[in-house]
């Protein structure tokens, strides 16, 4: 009996890695998403289950990074791919190449999740959003030279207002790398001097993945950041992308874009008529106003009669100074008659008059001037000054002699 082969671990998983791979080159699979991982690697890693059963997957990073939606714990999902062996942990894995939402496909998938990442940062918020100018002398447009939309705009814009320049930005709007140029565009629209005073973005109809490249990150941001006023015309009335949402005001369609940023020059002539006629009215009804106010104001006596007016004010003048004179008279009697009264008041409490109806004031004639008004004011040999109406007696005391008060002479 021969002995059986005996294969190492490592063999044995390599030959079971050979099987698989022959086995099974491509498998589809549906299945829940559950332990979902993605390191900075840029790999996902996670599992693949339903009620009873459960198999580890792989998105390797290239492919991670060409997929629309971003894949999420409970998301369903279907996707296809190879099995492969991993032979240091001994365990399988589907390695997918292919995968997309179930009753979602990826692009709306992707919308959705971007929208709402989008919208949590206010790139969607009405008050970051600038008011487009009323009638802009610059435009520049961003789209594909050869598309149907840029002639569309172009015929509408050139009807209604041929007074704007307009600089077309080329570009491609759809296909590999088309959101890169969009923004650049975007960007370089917003460097170019002398400025442009608004920017539309715009392309004819297609299908979500025609559409695709005004939905990407980079397009919405950079319009978000646009100094410029953006408008976005975006494919027909039932498609609506990202930058329709972020762009500061959106038209349905490439022809309603040029007639919402420039006005008719049929209706603005109509209502320059109506202005001019309103103001040819207003300035007729304000001189037939100001006629009427003249003649109202000619006809008032102060103009017919001029110098009556100015007579009756001299009158008036003349009659004031009177009256002011016959005031100021009046004044000067009454306060001549009312200084006369105080004189003869002060006149009566005097010292001279007591003096000329025949007394007399004696002081002591020491540095203080002493009033002598009792015997005891002075000594024998003391020298007196006695003051009469008409002069000075100087004189010594000789002697001293008291008395009743009342028996006293007093001149």
């Amino acid at each position: 009996m021969s002995s059986p082969k005996v294969f190492s671990v490592a063999q044995l998983s390599q030959l079971l890695k050979n099987v698989l791979e022959v086995e099974f080159p491509e498998v589809w699979v549906k299945g829940e998403i559950s332990n979902l991982s993605q390191p900075q690697s840029g790999h996902c890693y996670f599992t693949l289950k339903d009620d009873t059963a459960q198999i580890r997957g792989v998105i390797w990073r290239t492919t991670a990074a060409r997929m629309k939606f971003q894949p999420k714990d409970g998301m369903q999902i279907v996707c296809s791919g190879h099995i492969d062996l991993y032979p240091p942990r001994g365990t399988y894995q589907l390695v997918v190449r292919f995968a997309e939402p179930i009753g979602l496909g990826p692009l709306q998938m992707a919308f959705r999740q971007l929208h709402e990442k989008l919208k949590k940062e206010g790139l969607f918020d009405p008050a970051h959003k600038i008011e487009l100018p009323s009638i802009p002398r610059r435009i520049a447009v961003i789209t594909s030279p050869t598309g149907a939309a840029i002639r569309d705009f172009l015929q509408v814009l050139k009807r209604r207002w041929n007074q704007s320049e307009v600089t077309i930005i080329p570009t491609r709007v759809q296909g590999d790398g088309a959101d890169s140029e969009i923004a650049n565009a975007i960007e370089n629209a917003n460097r170019i001097r002398p400025r442009f005073d608004l920017i539309v973005l715009t392309r004819g109809g297609g299908s979500m993945e025609d559409l695709w490249s005004f939905n990407e990150e980079s397009v919405v941001r950079a319009i978000y950041q646009s100094t410029l006023p953006v408008l976005s015309a975006i494919g027909h009335e039932i498609d609506v992308t990202l930058s329709d949402l972020v762009a500061d005001q959106r038209a349905l369609t490439p022809s309603e874009a040029a007639e919402k940023i420039v006005p008719s020059a049929q209706e603005m002539s109509r209502r320059l008529s109506q202005h001019r006629d309103y103001l040819n009215q207003f300035l007729f009804s304000l001189l037939q106003n100001s006629a009427d106010k003249l003649r109202r104001i000619e006809s008032r006596p102060v103009f017919r009669r001029p110098m009556e007016f100015i007579r009756n004010f001299q009158r008036r003048v003349d009659d004031l100074e009177n009256s002011a004179n016959r005031s100021i008279k009046n004044t000067l009697a009454n306060q001549t008659q009312h200084i006369a009264h105080m004189a003869r008041q002060l006149e009566a409490v005097s010292p001279l008059a007591v003096l000329q109806r025949g007394y007399s004031v004696t002081q002591k004639t020491d540095d203080d001037n002493t009033l002598v008004d009792r015997i005891e004011s002075v000594q024998p040999g003391d020298l007196i000054r006695t003051q009469v109406t008409n002069g000075r007696i100087f004189s010594r005391v000789e002697k001293l002699e008291s008395g009743d008060e009342s028996s006293r002479p007093s001149k």
